[in-house]
């Protein structure tokens, strides 16, 4: 927090005085999957919380990062926060309501942010670890690194490490881990041959004998930390930059505490152990750095930037290995590359699976895809659509990023950071890979696309690293009386004023609570300092358009006849970008230099019933199958859902994975929509296109915005694939992203697990009548999903 340490402002009257500051309660979860996905995702089961005592803790975590007393109205502030947060209008992101609290401001940044970029494996790798998306341009130009002049990788566990396979149990459990036994091998069938197979794998794989490592070896004992992990691959990343391949790098796994070992830091969750990191550098050594030689040796050479999206899908398949972190990662690579063939054709061949691939393109690209001359870079262009969009029909990827359209390349603002490398933190010193960062730094600095997006495209971020803090409001949920008191569309005068006047206050509290996390120790601190990036959008459009306006989907792409609903969502856009400003320069911080967004908000909605972020509801019944940790050791929810009448399945394609079924009926239905209803199948893509212009227009705004992240499914059973490339060429030019991903329905994907299964009806309420609820507080029955907002209209 050095450098922003202004004096209070003595007469600052904080936002928010429409949530008063005497505590009100807080609102209840959406009966069964809201209330699952907060006891998985947001309650501590050792504080045994409920929503109030979570909002608590989360506003008062924020207002601690001012770093100091607060004044008397910074206090009041703090108690509007927490009310804002307890009623739902303000549904900060997940990670602030997990890990909020009075020690925030002694914690690392990366555990708040949502979205992040990296220039580097080892950057991305701790970005990961801690639980951010994270986003990297695969550009040939900003790839340095050739693995293939790494130095020779030794791996060492010590032999008294608690997973060592001292016996044949654990000799089995390593054999299963690391794949070398047949898929669903017990130990009782685990014979000889198999048990000497694993042996050989041991001595080949792992030094035994320390004495016989070369004296002159560069010996690196890992710490059990993040940090520590990330500093192993930053080791191994940096020699090889420095083409290294004559000298060895022995790694020490042994310090790392064993499998099940509880992680403090992740509210107890169990450690995975040694075996994911060592499975991480053994994929690395035979996949990527002996790969790259043996090709070279062939005349057939693994590119860098392939062998840094490889490196990158390894070590982050074992960070969702982990079990209490997600991988989720966005690979982008220019299409004006001699590679991007190659890598369009990457995700289809299977195995990169832990990334999003999306092309970045510009106004040249479509234009030449419109040209008849014979010139290299149209043939280029034209060949790269046709291959995109045979892959992209088939399984979704990649899409297609219009990178001159983001905010900082349309403004400049990206050629603004200093060609240098400014990344490290009080966590996290940059060491060895500071030359590495550098020479990524210096090649962004003429880079064609010089920002590149997060995972799910909402936010726009420098390729060579940057972060963003993302939050929801939820315009609904500001309504400040119970929802069946009202007609839709025929709200009355006093109440729509009051109803108004709390979302503004929801949106003015909520960019001041972005700008305050902004002010954490960060790896990318000086980045933060240059942007002060925010993100905050709107969740649960649909509802709110509905209750306050009367209007449905089909009426808000009338842009006329929805005017007032457009009229509100632009003043409030102006609103976060206005408090943005006042807000951060009382602070001594600079402007945002974005503020809005709309992210995908798939799990924050969830406990609320909302339809997330921009999307449409996706069915108008459904069971939402939710993953849990499977098995006699797994998450004890697991029986406890069964023993009430849940659906459960085990899943065979993914071992120790349990899923759960929670009835599902969008609160748009209890709102009494009826026939007004459109799903996302019922609508068509260019409804669907002109929606997301609309959102760009009147939310994001011309400055100051980020994206909108937004999947528009395809129905392949009634659009082929020449009248989706049509699609894509009318329409995807004038957005800055949006995901298209082919669909068919449910019946004929023949996947095992859907996260969303439609059912109908007379099944649904099968489903419902069979769940029962020995008092534990989560209620399900149909009468209950029918008629929670006071409105039954089935």
């Amino acid at each position: 927090m050095d450098g922003f340490t202004p004096a209070p402002p003595l007469d600052a009257v904080p936002p928010g005085a429409a949530f008063s500051e005497a505590p009100q309660p807080a609102r209840a979860f959406d009966p069964g999957m809201g209330l699952a996905v907060a006891r998985r995702t947001v309650l501590r089961p050792s504080d045994h919380e409920d929503f109030e005592r979570v909002a608590d803790r989360v506003a008062v975590g924020n207002m601690a990062l001012l770093g100091r007393i607060l004044t008397r109205a910074e206090h009041c502030e703090r108690a509007r926060l927490r009310n804002a947060i307890a009623s739902g209008a303000l549904i900060t992101s997940g990670r602030h309501l997990q890990h909020g609290d009075a020690d925030q401001p002694r914690r690392n940044m990366e555990v708040f942010t949502n979205c992040a970029t990296a220039g580097a494996s080892f950057t991305k790798f701790y970005l990961l670890l801690n639980g951010a998306g994270v986003g990297r341009a695969y550009d040939d130009d900003l790839c340095p690194v050739d693995w293939g002049e790494a130095p020779e990788l030794l791996l060492y566990l010590a032999p008294t490490h608690p997973d060592w396979p001292r016996d044949r149990a654990a000799l089995h459990r390593f054999g299963v881990e690391f794949g070398l036994l047949r898929w669903g091998m017990g130990l009782d069938a685990f014979n000889g041959t198999e048990e000497a197979d694993v042996r050989a794998f041991l001595a080949r794989e792992l030094v035994h004998d320390l004495s016989r490592v070369p004296q002159d070896a560069v010996r690196h004992a890992i710490a059990d930390t993040r940090e520590g992990w990330a500093r192993a691959v930053e080791t191994l990343e940096a020699m090889a930059f420095r083409r290294e391949r004559k000298r060895v790098l022995l790694l020490d796994l042994s310090g790392i505490r064993p499998l099940g070992a509880p992680i403090r830091g992740m509210q107890g969750r169990p450690a995975s152990g040694p075996l994911s990191l060592l499975r991480a550098f053994i994929g690395l050594r035979r996949e990527v750095i002996e790969a790259a030689r043996d090709r070279d040796r062939a005349g057939d050479a693994l590119r860098p930037w392939e062998q840094a999206l490889r490196v990158d899908h390894i070590l982050s398949t074992e960070v969702q290995v982990g079990g209490a972190r997600r991988a989720a990662r966005m690979a982008t690579k220019s299409w004006r590359d001699s590679g991007a063939l190659r890598f369009v054709r990457l995700k289809a061949e299977g195995g990169l699976w832990t990334a999003n691939h999306s092309l970045m393109v510009d106004a040249e690209f479509w234009a030449r895809l419109d040209r008849d001359d014979d010139e290299p870079l149209t043939r280029h262009a034209k060949a790269l659509f046709q291959a995109a969009t045979a892959c992209a029909y088939i399984n979704g990827e990649p899409g297609f990023i219009n990178g001159d359209r983001l905010e900082d390349v349309r403004t400049g603002f990206a050629r603004q950071k200093p060609a240098t490398a400014e990344a490290g933190s009080a966590r996290y010193a940059i060491g060895a890979g500071a030359a590495l960062l550098e020479e990524v730094a210096h090649r962004a600095a003429t880079t064609i696309f010089p920002v590149t997006t997060n995972p799910c495209g909402e936010v726009v971020l420098h390729v060579t690293g940057g972060y963003c803090v993302i939050s929801d409001f939820a315009p609904l949920l500001a309504c400040p009386v119970p929802l069946h008191s009202l007609t839709p569309g025929a709200v009355p005068e006093h109440v729509a004023q009051e109803w108004d006047a709390r979302m503004e206050d929801a949106v003015r509290l909520g960019v001041r609570f972005l700008i305050r996390v902004n002010r954490m120790d960060a790896l990318y601190a000086a980045e933060v300092a240059r942007t002060d990036r925010i993100g905050i959008g709107p969740t649960g459009l649909h509802e709110w358009a509905w209750a306050r306006f009367g209007l449905g989907f089909r009426d808000l792409i009338d842009e006329a006849r929805a005017q007032p609903f457009w009229q509100a969502l632009a003043r409030l856009s102006a609103i976060a970008k206005e408090e943005a400003t006042a807000y951060a320069q009382s602070l001594g911080m600079v402007p945002p230099a974005t503020v809005t967004t709309i992210k995908p908000a798939g799990t924050t909605s969830k406990l609320f019933g909302l339809t997330e972020g921009a999307h449409l509801p996706p069915r108008r019944q459904y069971l939402r199958w939710v993953q849990f940790r499977g098995g006699p050791d797994g998450d004890p929810l697991v029986a406890d859902y069964a023993a009430r009448g849940y659906p459960t399945r085990d899943l065979e394609t993914f071992p120790g994975v349990t899923i759960v079924g929670f009835p599902t009926l969008p609160l748009i239905q209890r709102l009494g929509i009826g026939d007004r209803l459109v799903t996302a199948p019922e609508a068509t893509p260019e409804e669907q296109y002109h929606w997301l212009m609309l959102l760009e227009r009147h939310w994001i705004g011309a400055e100051r915005g980020n994206q909108v992240s937004y999947t528009l499914k395809i129905a392949t059973d009634r659009v082929g694939l020449e009248a989706f490339r049509d699609l894509l060429r009318a329409h995807q030019p004038h957005l800055r992203c949006c995901a298209v991903l082919p669909s068919r329905p449910d019946r004929d994907l023949g996947y095992e697990y859907l996260p969303e299964q439609e059912v109908p009806e007379d099944c649904f309420r099968s489903i419902v009548a069979g769940i029962r609820d020995p008092g534990v507080a989560e209620a399900v029955d149909l009468a209950r999903l029918q008629c929670e907002a006071g409105v039954c209209p089935i």
